[in-house]
């Protein structure tokens, strides 16, 4: 069976710096940080040492019609958002999507959304009564939320699924949409990945002393990935989706390409659940290359996940420098917008088209003093002009979950 070509014809980002693909890469070029001290109801499940966060304003939310909005919650309304923004830049029109069963759609995200499990859990203990919660929150709690509601607003047809797998969701779910892709089972998939911000997803980083704390006077300050003075992630929230398409079918309806996906892996450490793990982290980096046929010298730029975990990010670095040496230039977003969990990878992997189409690497925001558990790479400090025509895009979770995926401009 000959194998099809998937290449990537849309991307949409909404993002606590910038509410459109062309907005953040406007806010990356000015060096914006998202980072803000959150109010005072952050606590109001006790006290947490992260009290910093990068949010997002919703706009517009009332666009979406009521009957298809009141099971949304705020992530499946920045995926719709989303969709719609990729849908537009790839001259889809979303109302004829309904018509066609080669459409799918593949969205991933960390849980359910937060901010209704806890509403539902506040409400049962309280009055200790099933009937008092309304039909609707049942659809903004389960874990497949945000494919479903993107999926039932657009009237999809095809393939619908949801990857859940933490930080690495939203490009597990681009690495999914690729594999039906390339079977020949759908023509087009919209996926990608949205969470949401609430101090009980904080909370979880908290506990395990993986959430920024350091900075609480001066937000802006962090995250800092590879710094020598980082202290954790700061979690974000937003959404991430690209259109992924049948090469032949995007040529024959005369689609711009902005990219091709060539190369995906993913795989498990198999030794902890929390901690990251350096030879996983450059298996399943090799293997992805392997998969497009690539060595590391082919690769033009590495978009690293780095959080700025103290461990984690060492992790990488160590990983990366065992797969591309200290030549190939690598920076991590998150210094700019914090950790958007599940909806990280797409978002950057939109980032990194850009960048890739403009020549311009941006840096890591906040890194000022290398740590020396991160040396050995090309780490990129300021605005860099760069041409390259390949890279690779790395998305790691709790749980040992790593992923990573190869794009290139057409070939």
């Amino acid at each position: 069976m000959r194998l099809k070509r998937a290449v990537i014809t849309g991307c949409g980002a909404i993002t606590p710096i910038g509410y459109s693909v062309e907005e953040m890469m406007r806010s990356l070029d000015a060096g914006v940080c998202a980072t803000r001290t959150m109010p005072p109801e952050w606590n109001r499940y006790g006290k947490l040492r992260c009290q910093v966060g990068a949010p997002i304003e919703l706009r517009d939310p009332k666009a979406i019609p009521r009957a298809l909005r009141r099971t949304m919650s705020p992530m499946s309304i920045y995926a719709v958002q989303a969709t719609l923004q990729a849908l537009k830049q790839a001259a889809i029109d979303p109302t004829s999507i309904a018509t066609d069963s080669r459409i799918g759609c593949i969205m991933g995200s960390t849980t359910g959304s937060p901010i209704a499990i806890t509403q539902t859990y506040e409400t049962l203990l309280s009055g200790n009564e099933y009937e008092m919660l309304g039909a609707s929150e049942f659809f903004r709690c389960v874990s497949h939320t945000v494919a479903l509601n993107v999926a039932q607003y657009l009237g999809i047809k095809g393939v619908v699924s949801a990857t859940s797998a933490a930080c690495a969701s939203g490009l597990q779910a681009v690495g999914a949409a690729y594999d039906q892709i390339r079977l020949g089972r759908q023509d087009i998939i919209l996926c990608g990945g949205a969470e949401e911000l609430h101090e009980t997803t904080v909370g979880s980083f908290d506990i395990l002393y993986a959430a920024s704390s350091k900075f609480n006077d001066s937000p802006s300050q962090t995250p800092r990935p590879f710094d020598a003075a980082r202290d954790g992630l700061v979690c974000g929230e937003g959404a991430g989706v690209i259109v992924l398409e049948d090469y032949e079918h995007a040529i024959k309806r005369g689609a711009t390409i902005l990219a091709e996906v060539v190369g995906y892996h993913t795989c498990s450490n198999g030794i902890h659940v929390s901690q990251s793990d350096d030879i996983s982290m450059t298996l399943c980096m090799r293997t992805a290359l392997e998969a497009a046929e690539l060595s590391p010298r082919d690769i033009g730029y590495v978009g690293a996940h780095a959080t700025g975990t103290t461990q984690g990010d060492a992790a990488e670095a160590s990983a990366i420098r065992a797969v591309f040496g200290a030549d190939i230039p690598v920076s991590s977003l998150k210094g700019n917008m914090g950790h958007t969990l599940g909806a990280s990878g797409p978002i950057e992997l939109a980032a990194t088209i850009e960048m890739m189409n403009t020549g311009t690497i941006y840096p890591t925001h906040n890194l000022q003093e290398i740590d020396p558990a991160c040396a050995g790479i090309a780490h990129v400090r300021e605005k860099t002009p760069h041409k390259f025509t390949t890279f690779l895009k790395n998305s790691f979770a709790f749980g040992g979950i790593n992923s990573a995926i190869a794009c290139s401009v057409l070939r």
